[in-house]
């Protein structure tokens, strides 16, 4: 028995599935997870000294790569004047004014603990800006775990099959509108049959969380001009894109506009951190100043916003860091498009910048329908091959490749030459 077996054996006996994220447990790709112990640059050891070429940086986070020696650094000196105050700090404001400075519809910025903390406080904001009820996501979009949102959503809950949850009482779903992604036809319909109800769109600009499904041209466009038209709010859920396909995120990337934007672990470099900001005449309705409470004894933790700080401080003067991640995106994932075809391999390959995905199936995948279709057996044995010849790849066909600063050339080719090995057979 490995190591990590033998740690997952005793995990299974006092955590759920052995694990505290349904993802980590391999449910859809068979086997055990593997335990990491370290992670430095690009590659990540587990607690039996195999490394891997990792593809998941946290979950989009590490976009530095990991254990960057800034962050680290800063992490250090933060921990050494406390690890928690359960008070304001200056560093919050720091990274807050940084934000605020930096993307030109965020004038205020409330810092929270995690994405979905963050959606559930940008949606509430909304609900009690507009006073309306109703909000639309869109079928395969995930937005955190919280009762109202868990209904047809992507990623682990997509992958396990389950697409509801058990324990959302009916009540909490009563006023969340599906709509169908890529299609403002569908919107606009919801808009239609509900006059003057709707608080809320919420929308990730890229979908991440049913494989990676950029946005149609126009369709951003047509939701901005849908929630202007109707004075509802549109809420872009940038947990995955933001920051991460540029500075200002999918916002600046696609040059469309949201009323309110909900940030997660990347402003905290991989710490557990959140946040959702926007317009002031809309921020300005959340407790203490308005009426819509919110609150997080550990909202701001001083050591998350050190990392953070240095994290953004970095991406913020350096803007080539995002021009050659997304050149490295533009070729490495057009190189597995070209082996894909050569091989005449049932599968395809979708990116937007350093996100990429291949989905097992040879229908264009644009939507939550779509990429249903996938083959997730083929991609469990794709995922074996490659987590056996040292490539860590997300646990689950419907998430993204995430490709950080700190990937060289010479490691990507690799990667391909093993692709190809596979898709050859």
């Amino acid at each position: 028995m490995t190591k990590s077996e033998a740690i997952f054996e005793r995990a299974c006996k006092v955590i759920p599935g052995g694990v505290n994220s349904p993802v980590r447990a391999f449910g859809s790709i068979g086997g055990i997870p593997q335990m990491i112990r370290r992670a430095d640059g690009t590659k990540m050891e587990d607690e039996d000294g195999n490394v891997y070429l990792d593809f998941v940086g946290s979950w989009g986070p590490m976009i530095l790569g990991h254990n960057h020696p800034a962050v680290r650094e800063a992490v250090i000196k933060a921990c050494e004047d406390g690890l928690s105050f359960g008070a304001a700090t200056q560093r919050e404001v720091e990274i807050a004014e940084l934000i605020c400075g930096s993307i030109p519809n965020v004038d205020m910025v409330r810092m929270v603990n995690s994405g979905t903390e963050a959606v559930m406080s940008a949606i509430r904001a909304a609900r009690g800006y507009t006073g309306r009820d109703k909000i639309v996501k869109f079928m395969g979009c995930y937005h955190g775990h919280s009762d109202a949102l868990l209904v047809q959503a992507g990623s682990g809950v997509m992958t396990a099959g389950i697409p509801d949850s058990a324990g959302v009482p009916k009540g909490c779903t009563k006023d969340t509108l599906q709509a169908v992604y890529n299609d403002a036809d569908s919107v606009a319909q919801l808009f239609e049959q509900f006059p003057g109800e709707i608080a809320a769109v919420i929308v990730e600009p890229v979908g991440a969380n049913m494989g990676v499904v950029p946005p149609k041209p126009g369709f951003l466009e047509a939701l901005r001009s849908l929630c202007t038209k109707h004075g509802a709010v549109l809420i872009f859920d940038e947990v995955i894109t933001g920051f991460r396909l540029g500075f200002t995120g999918a916002q600046g990337y696609f040059g469309v506009d949201a009323d309110l934007v909900t940030y997660g672990k990347i402003i905290g470099a991989g710490m557990p951190v959140g946040a959702y900001g926007g317009r002031r005449k809309i921020m300005e309705w959340v407790a203490p100043v308005g009426p819509v409470y919110q609150a997080g004894t550990l909202s701001g933790n001083p050591v998350a916003m050190a990392a953070g700080l240095a994290q953004l401080t970095i991406l913020k003067e350096h803007p080539e860091i995002y021009t050659k991640l997304n050149e490295m995106g533009d070729w490495f994932y057009g190189e597995i498009k070209e082996i894909l075809k050569e091989t005449e391999f049932r599968a395809q390959a979708v990116s937007c910048g350093s996100l990429g995905c291949i989905f097992f199936t040879d229908v264009p995948v644009c939507d939550y329908a779509t990429a249903k279709m996938s083959d997730t057996s083929m991609y469990a044995s794709y995922f074996r091959y490659m987590l056996s010849r040292g490539v860590y790849l997300a646990p689950a066909q419907f998430e993204a490749m995430f490709l950080s600063a700190a990937h060289m050339r010479s490691e990507l080719e690799g990667v391909l030459e093993l692709m190809r090995g596979f898709f050859a057979m």
